[in-house]
């Protein structure tokens, strides 16, 4: 039985904001310099404009799901999900995807550039909740219990792979394993699962050449510091220049002047340990841990399955996409292209990173207080 309604987490709704907050003014720092240039965009305000207006669109859609009950989120899962394949797959043909950076992720719709696999990620959060929640007595036997979830999840994966985005992708199959673990399926067939999953990375790095020279590079960066290891050599003198304290908001040099590739999007951890220190970096990860165990203390809480690992998938997708991020800045893990949620430039991933905690501060409104 559902309990009464009463108010959101207000912990996490003030850690979202403070994060949002963050993320626009270190969008503005770090892209002023090279958006302000007359080659380029000729308008300093220009990321930090369509980053605005991706918060108050995101704000806006967060504000709803939090407003509307989640178990009216079931009469959605399917058609939703059947429409952001399609989407996927409209991504990747010629004309209807936009390409970048050598990757086919978006496609234009004018006043946006939309990147399905932001959508995708939800639709499979919510259809494996769903599904688990139904089949509470089947978790345990792989075939009936968990090999559906894996089939819709994995076929979107490739999908995404495709365009190609493997960090996405893995993270992706992450957020559905922890789910599968939230809702107790066997250790052996996790197990499994793990080693099979670690075996896909492994073959989709050694199977693309550039993947493998970025592997190569994240193993020794310096062999290589005017190609594969470029990123990863700048990143780390980036945060290494800001020392303790930073080098103080607007004042970056090594990540502000195109020394920094992606200095706004994959790599803005960077630029706010250059420009606000040790310090600042310890404080932005002390407000993804402030999330995480509120999103997790939620789930906990739930009074029913659907919400519960609804809410576990959500946070748990956040976790993954923030500890890839920061851990390919730091040098800990091989680059790939994620961006850091509610942090990095990006509108599409910050309207449904806030929607997906709208979605939590619902379910929070449900939660038995402890």
């Amino acid at each position: 039985m559902r309990t009464r309604k009463r108010a959101p987490d207000f912990v996490l709704f003030l850690t979202v904001l403070m994060l949002l907050s963050i993320g626009l003014v270190m969008v503005f720092s770090a892209s002023a310099y090279f958006a302000g240039d007359p080659e380029g965009h000729d308008d300093p305000f220009h990321f930090f404009k369509r980053q605005l207006f991706g918060a108050l669109l995101g704000l806006g859609a967060m504000f709803f799901m939090i407003n509307y009950d989640y178990w009216r989120l079931k009469r959605w899962i399917i058609p939703m999900l059947i429409a952001s394949f399609v989407l996927l797959i409209l991504v990747l043909i010629p004309g209807i995807g936009v390409e970048g950076l050598g990757a086919r992720r978006w496609i234009n719709l004018g006043f946006l550039s939309f990147q399905p696999s932001e959508l995708v990620k939800i639709c499979i959060i919510a259809f494996t909740a769903y599904g688990l929640a139904r089949k509470r007595e089947q978790i345990r036997h792989f075939a009936t219990g968990l090999l559906p979830f894996i089939l819709v999840a994995g076929g979107a994966a490739l999908l995404i792979l495709a365009q190609p985005d493997l960090g996405t992708a893995a993270t992706l199959l992450g957020t559905v394993f922890i789910m599968f673990f939230a809702a107790g399926a066997r250790y052996t067939h996790l197990a499994g699962m793990a080693g099979l999953g670690a075996m896909g990375v492994v073959a989709a790095i050694v199977l693309e050449p550039y993947r493998m020279s970025r592997f190569m590079a994240f193993l020794d960066p310096e062999a290589d510091p005017t190609g594969a290891g470029w990123n990863i050599l700048n990143a780390l003198m980036s945060l290494a220049s800001g020392g303790f304290l930073g080098t103080g908001l607007g004042q970056g040099r090594h990540s502000k002047f195109l020394f920094l590739p992606e200095r706004h999007t994959d790599f803005i951890f960077a630029a706010i340990g250059e420009e606000l220190g040790f310090i600042g970096g310890c404080l932005l990860i002390s407000l993804f841990i402030v999330l995480i165990w509120r999103g997790f203390k939620i789930a906990i809480t739930c009074p029913d399955s659907f919400g519960s690992l609804l809410a576990a998938g959500l946070v748990s997708g956040i976790a993954l996409q923030a500890l890839v991020n920061i851990g390919v800045v730091t040098g800990t893990l091989p680059v790939t292209g994620i961006t850091l949620p509610f942090v990095s430039f990006g509108s599409t991933s910050l309207v449904f990173s806030l929607m997906g905690v709208g979605i939590i501060l619902n379910i929070s409104r449900y939660t038995t207080p402890r």
